[in-house]
């Protein structure tokens, strides 16, 4: 058994397992286990048998244990009573979002003051004072005096050769192309636009209200639509669904409404123009007919799919929804707040440090791998230029 190659190895199926089972019948004292763990190595590699054990854990895991059903009648009645008591939990909890809710519109009103010096200084409507532009970075406590001033000088050299630019040019612009979630949004044709984007803002509802927020995206006047003002609604629900109670799991996005976007003549980049040939059946004639049809677009985030009164969607629609929701959350909660740290870059930083460590194993398992590969005699680098049928369909 201990000759059986990467090849061979790859080749064992399920149905092999009698076989499997019979060698180990064979074998005796301490050879019998030693080739016994080297066959369970060998089968463990072998991605079929892998993936038939993963299929029978999965159809394990969330499987009832049976120890409900075997209770006694009156412990379970008990059970009864605390799933009441988790439903009133769960109302209790619709009322703290409520309140959390309320919250958020208060300190709202506390942080708009900042958000909107910050929206002056972007678009130059306000140019700070050297005392509010005065940074002091980790990297130049270190620098001496005479270093500070040398990089001063060049700063003010290099602030000469260039034009003086107003405010931040592209700020929100490269905040979009910075964060993944957005990025991937964007097409080459919304980056023009998007240049003109001056401001997100949120506004949530008013007291006594139903849940809701709205994004607001402020732009300059431009070519592409007459729009200064571009808006993004979403209502939210706070209270356990009386059929299902347990779900509860906070406020969710029940619905959302975007806007009409006017768009000036053979400017919107929703919309593509193709051309089509078609073919009479009779004559054989052939006539070339333009076509509109949609295009892939930001903008799109603006016209979302609606929510029929069945509260039922296509599976698409659903998917796109679902998306849109997280989008809108990722703004409110992430981008307006800190929108500055995604622009230089920063917050993305933090962002990625919540993956290091599982990165970081995934490299070791990576180094052990080829380690092992490197010392294997039968290993053959050739062999692995083409992946197994296995990894071709991942």
């Amino acid at each position: 058994m201990a000759d059986i190659d990467n090849k061979d190895q790859a080749e064992i199926d399920p149905a092999d397992m009698e076989d499997v089972e019979d060698v180990e019948e064979e074998e005796t004292g301490e050879d019998e286990n030693s080739k016994a763990r080297q066959l369970t190595v060998q089968m463990m590699q072998n991605p079929q048998i892998l993936a038939a054990l993963q299929e029978r854990l999965d159809g394990l895991n969330g499987s009832p244990s049976g120890y409900m059903e075997s209770l006694p009648k009156v412990v379970k009645r008990r059970v009864n009573a605390l799933k009441n008591l988790q439903v009133k939990c769960a109302h209790i909890e619709a009322k703290f979002y409520e309140e959390v809710h309320e919250l958020e519109r208060k300190y709202a009103a506390l942080y708009q003051p900042l958000f909107d010096k910050r929206s002056d200084i972007v678009k130059a409507a306000y140019e700070p004072t050297d005392e509010e532009c005065e940074w002091k970075a980790d990297e130049e406590e270190e620098l001496t005096d005479e270093m500070k001033e040398k990089a001063k000088l060049e700063e003010e050299k290099k602030d000469e050769e260039k034009e003086d630019p107003k405010g931040i040019p592209e700020f929100w612009s490269t905040v979009f192309k910075n964060v993944d979630l957005l990025s991937d949004m964007l097409q080459e044709h919304d980056e023009p636009i998007l240049k003109h984007l001056q401001d997100i803002k949120v506004k949530f509802s008013d007291l006594e209200q139903p849940m809701s927020f709205t994004l607001e995206f402020l732009f300059e006047p431009n070519e592409f639509f007459t729009n200064t003002l571009l808006t993004k609604t979403y209502k939210m629900r706070s209270e356990p669904d009386e059929t299902d109670p347990f779900s509860f799991d906070g406020p969710e996005i029940m619905c959302c409404t975007g806007c009409t976007i006017d768009w000036t003549k053979g400017k919107n980049v929703t919309l593509k123009t193709i051309k089509k040939k078609q073919k009479h059946k009779g004559r054989g004639t052939v006539r070339t007919v333009t076509k509109t049809v949609p295009n892939d677009s930001f903008f799109n985030f603006f016209t979302p799919p609606e929510v029929p009164e069945t509260g039922e969607l296509d599976e698409d629609s659903d998917a796109v929804l679902a998306a849109d929701f997280e989008i809108g959350h990722f703004i409110r909660e992430r981008i307006v707040p800190r929108a500055v740290l995604y622009f230089t870059g920063e917050a993305i930083e933090d962002d990625d440090d919540d993956y290091d460590e599982e990165g970081e194993e995934a490299d070791d398992e990576e180094g052990e791998e080829e380690a092992d590969e490197e010392n294997d005699p039968d290993y053959d680098p050739k062999k692995e230029a083409v992946p197994p049928a296995e990894c071709k369909q991942q």
